[in-house]
């Protein structure tokens, strides 16, 4: 099929190179010269595991390409894919100019029937008023259909959850555009995991109801992990003794410093602001993103429990990323732990397998390290705060030697408690 991708971010680049490996011809469109060019190149924006490869195979076999030409990409597609950000607005409010500016040229480029797949995260009723805008930007009546099919993609293991997904939700309005939504994804589609077809507004909603129900359940572990500080209790106990009841299961159930990342505090708050804007009562929700908000702090409160004078003492940071496998650190807990220790007068050590590039942009008056060990030199706090694999089996004599004061903040759990104390470390963790 001709399916043009709108928006080469990390969904769209995503979404547009697997299906360019399952055998489509695919366009990808963005109004960024610079990125489209490195795209060209092969030089992705972003880190996924395994993504570089896909896209330098699609590119080589001539199934992708890049372009900012949007007239072009519009003509020569039966589907558009809409994949652009719809970053936090006023009030937290979903901002859906880049989806309405997107909207106006498919309208102005239309040249034969379309289908308009929503894929960017957007409240429900963003359907409609696509579909409106569309009308109102064409020269001529050109009839067409709005879809909507969020993702559901992980970064870290985005190409795995796209070719082997627990579902594929798709809000339709016609029997035309279903059946051609079930072309697009017959070559993914299990007979455990078929397409779920629903209205439009469902397939809207269920995108922020879940990724609200998975931040919800851990907020709710960090909440229990400080009950489990206060009286003496092993929040990893408790998560296995949760998990094991088959009606909630073990997924989303560990307690650490906190959700961050593009989708979780951005959709939650927006999900919130729909709830209110509709009449009804988000107390939950907002009670989840108060709990997250608190939880990321709680690093801070951990360290100075260990270094009671931290003005002018060395505190090392592993893990920048607001969780392995991405470069990705927006709405990262690490962000709120630098600041508030460079508030308080602290020298940062900070090491990140990926993501300090990006860290480097915000702050870049860190020192920065090119492996775990070096940051720890001269260093009176070690503070996990990204559970990086790598992080799990190092030399623990050998960071006993390079560290100044045997102080460990494991914001992720990793280490064994009595080990750590057997090894002779300051050892605090979340909930244990």
């Amino acid at each position: 099929m001709k399916i043009s991708v709108v928006g080469v971010g990390y969904v769209g680049l995503v979404v547009g190179t697997c299906l360019a490996d399952m055998g489509n011809d695919v366009i990808c469109l963005d109004i960024d010269k610079s990125k489209i060019e490195n795209l060209k190149k092969g030089i992705l924006p972003i880190y996924e595991p395994g993504l570089k490869e896909v896209v330098d195979r699609n590119i080589d076999e001539k199934r992708i390409m890049f372009t900012v030409d949007a007239k072009y990409a519009i003509e020569n597609s039966d589907v558009i894919f809409i994949a652009v950000g719809t970053p936090p607005g006023k009030d937290h409010t979903a901002d859906l100019s880049f989806v309405r500016s997107v909207a106006k040229e498919i309208g102005k480029y239309m040249n034969d029937y379309k289908i308009i797949v929503d894929k960017s995260t957007v409240p429900v009723g963003t359907a409609d008023e696509v579909k409106k805008i569309i009308k109102d930007s064409q020269k001529k009546d050109i009839k067409f259909d709005v879809v909507s099919n969020p993702e559901f993609l992980k970064e870290g293991t985005s190409i795995k959850d796209f070719t082997n997904p627990d579902r594929i939700v798709v809000g339709v309005e016609s029997d035309k555009a279903k059946s051609i939504m079930t072309k697009v994804y017959r070559g993914i589609v299990r007979a455990d995991k078929p397409i779920l077809f629903t209205d439009v507004k469902t397939a809207e909603i269920i995108k922020y109801a879940s990724n609200s129900m998975l931040a919800t359940r851990i907020s709710f572990m960090n909440m229990i992990s400080s009950l489990c500080e206060k009286v003496g209790g092993n929040i990893k106990d408790v998560s296995k003794g949760i998990g094991l009841d088959s009606r909630i299961g073990p997924k989303f159930l560990q307690a650490g410093v906190g959700y961050g990342g593009s989708c979780f505090p951005k959709d939650v708050n927006a999900f919130i602001q729909t709830l209110r804007e509709n009449g009804c009562d988000a107390s939950l929700l907002e009670a989840v993103d108060i709990v997250n908000e608190k939880q990321k702090k709680t690093l801070f409160f951990k360290v100075n429990k260990l270094v009671k004078d931290i003005k002018g003492k060395k505190i090392t940071i592993w893990g920048l990323s607001f969780k392995p496998k991405t470069d990705d650190i927006r709405q990262a807990p690490s962000l709120v732990l630098i600041e508030r220790l460079k508030k308080e007068g602290a020298i940062i050590n900070a090491f990140d397998p990926e993501a300090m590039e990006n860290t480097k942009n915000i702050f870049p008056d860190i020192n920065y390290f090119n492996n775990p060990y070096d940051a720890l030199k001269d260093s009176s706090c070690l503070v996990i705060v990204t559970e990086w694999n790598e992080f799990r089996a190092l030399d623990m004599e050998k960071i006993k030697k390079l560290i100044k004061e045997p102080n460990i903040v494991d914001g992720r759990n990793i280490y064994d408690p009595i080990e750590m104390k057997k090894l002779g470390f300051n050892y605090i963790s979340v909930g244990r």
